[in-house]
């Protein structure tokens, strides 16, 4: 069965939303978004603070890396949003674009001249980001601390001045979380021309004499095909858009003949995958502030009377970026603080009350890939971050560490710190700390660059070699920004609709 459009879509994640919003406010064009996961109703996703409780859901892609050198040889828990609003319904929902100078560095037709005004149009009004609806008491005793520490100074984080501290924004409304699929689907619902499909995983793009005709796509047990009379788009993000052109013989030529693959297309696809990685100090704190107590009834009740309490917290209340040698031009780490104890890569649930400070390598050099492991769709890739591959990211982070240490004893957090639990009073040396890191750092949860402006796609997102094909995700993004991907991959959604608009007036 086959059914035809102007337009179809793969991934209904930030990316995705957008550009189907944004395609669909032309009535003449068909548009088709497809969506693996199913829509996204869990009460999980609306509560801020229970981001950690869709990890390995139904919600979430649930991968693992191959194992890290760099991480003592550890397999590292790789969460990825499969439902509607993808990523956007699982994440910390922190809104912190970058420094302007990320964005100059990106090829030409992308840098912050061109990009900047599409910033403004999100924070406008097309996504909603607001301040912390209630935040922690800790959280600006953190900012005190690295103020009067002369660690970093209060900020507005936005691109124009990014080096300082503050309490971040999040993509919330009202104390509820705020999904790409809100913002984006919502308002365009009532739309005849636009079609959304969950539950609906694409197996393959579809291509003849050159050019992409449709995707094949599994619903219900059933195989389709959506044919696109205009463009097939992928928004399956860093890791699913990548994978998809490989299985459809579009990537590294030697790699795909290994799986018995036909190649359509040589290209670098799946290479130079960037990722944040994230090392955490836990500290131990009294009193009974902090999120170990958000499950509470009392809690409960804030939240759903007044759209307050702990339960609206986005976990990572408060970041500093800071500049650990003073010959850098623009920050090179991040420090998030939550009031909480984050355990485990988030999967175990704190054992008491106490905060963590999460130190992140922002630019980081060390480079992964994701890979086939099969030419089966339907089977994971293999994903390799390359975590800490380069001695400078492992730098960074001790440096980081040190800096955690001295703000959780500094005097505005004494109210609340009662020792350090990790990486623990007897890790001293640099040496030491380094071991720490090696032993429990692990993602920040932003994959990008596997299908790189100037590397895989050009300034228009086209695919060459395959015509009617384009990307227009965070798997663009030719390197990590100092800051978090979301609002980057929905600029490149929004302007990636222009581009296809326009090259719909050139061809009518």
């Amino acid at each position: 069965m086959a059914t035809g459009y102007d337009y179809v879509i793969v991934g209904a994640g930030s990316a995705g939303c957008a550009l189907a919003n944004r395609l669909s406010e032309d009535p003449a064009a068909r548009v088709l978004l497809l969506e693996a996961g199913p829509r996204g109703r869990a009460k999980e996703i609306r509560i801020p603070a229970a981001f950690s409780k869709l990890f390995k859901s139904k919600f979430d892609w649930g991968y693992e890396t191959a194992p890290q050198d760099g991480l003592a040889g550890r397999r590292i828990y790789f969460p990825r949003g499969k439902v509607l609003g993808g990523s956007s319904a699982m994440n910390a929902m922190m809104w912190i674009p970058g420094d302007r100078a990320d964005f100059d560095a990106w090829p030409e037709g992308w840098d912050w001249e061109v990009l900047g005004p599409y910033l403004r149009r999100l924070e406008g009004g097309a996504c909603s980001i607001t301040p912390l609806a209630d935040p922690s008491p800790m959280s600006r005793a953190f900012l005190e601390a690295v103020a009067e520490e002369g660690i970093a100074k209060e900020s507005d984080l936005r691109p124009e001045g990014l080096e300082g501290a503050a309490l971040v924004r999040v993509t919330q409304r009202k104390g509820l979380r705020c999904t790409a699929a809100d913002n984006y689907l919502k308002p365009a619902r009532g739309r005849r021309n636009l079609t959304v499909s969950t539950d609906s995983q694409v197996l393959g793009i579809e291509h003849e004499d050159g050019r992409a005709t449709g995707v094949r796509y599994r619903r219900g047990g059933e195989e389709a095909t959506a044919q696109a009379t205009r463009d097939v788009i992928l928004c399956a993000g860093a890791i699913g858009s990548p994978q998809l052109l490989m299985v459809s013989g579009i990537g590294p030529a030697d790699h795909l003949r290994e799986l018995g693959i036909e190649v359509v297309c040589d290209l670098p696809v799946g290479q130079a995958l960037q990722d944040h990685c994230l090392a955490v100090a836990l500290f131990d704190a009294g009193g009974k502030e902090s999120l170990y107590a958000a499950e509470s009834p009392r809690q409960l009740l804030r939240l759903l009377l007044r759209r307050r309490g702990m339960l609206t917290s986005n976990v990572g209340e408060a970041a500093a970026f800071v500049r650990t040698r003073p010959d850098l031009a623009a920050p090179d780490l991040e420090l998030i603080f939550a009031p909480v104890l984050y355990m485990e890569e988030g999967l175990v649930p704190p054992p008491s009350h106490g905060f963590s400070i999460g130190p992140v390598a922002l630019q980081p050099r060390s480079r992964g890939s994701v890979r086939l492991g099969s030419p089966d769709p339907l089977e994971p890739p293999e994903i390799d971050p390359g975590f800490l591959r380069d001695q400078e990211d492992l730098r960074v982070l001790v440096e980081g560490v040190k800096l955690a240490r001295r703000i959780a004893r500094a005097r505005p957090l004494g109210r609340w710190f009662s020792g350090e639990r990790a990486p623990g009073a007897d890790v001293k040396t640099d040496e030491q700390i380094a071991d720490a890191i090696r032993a429990t750092a692990h993602t920040l949860y932003h994959p990008v660059g596997t299908c790189a402006l100037g590397r895989v796609v050009d300034a228009e997102l086209r695919v060459p070699g395959v015509d009617g094909l384009r990307v227009a995700d965070a798997s663009v993004i030719p390197r990590l920004m100092r800051g978090h991907p979301h609002a980057a991959t929905t600029m490149v959604a929004e302007r990636a609709a222009d581009l296809l608009r326009l090259s719909a007036s050139v061809a009518a």
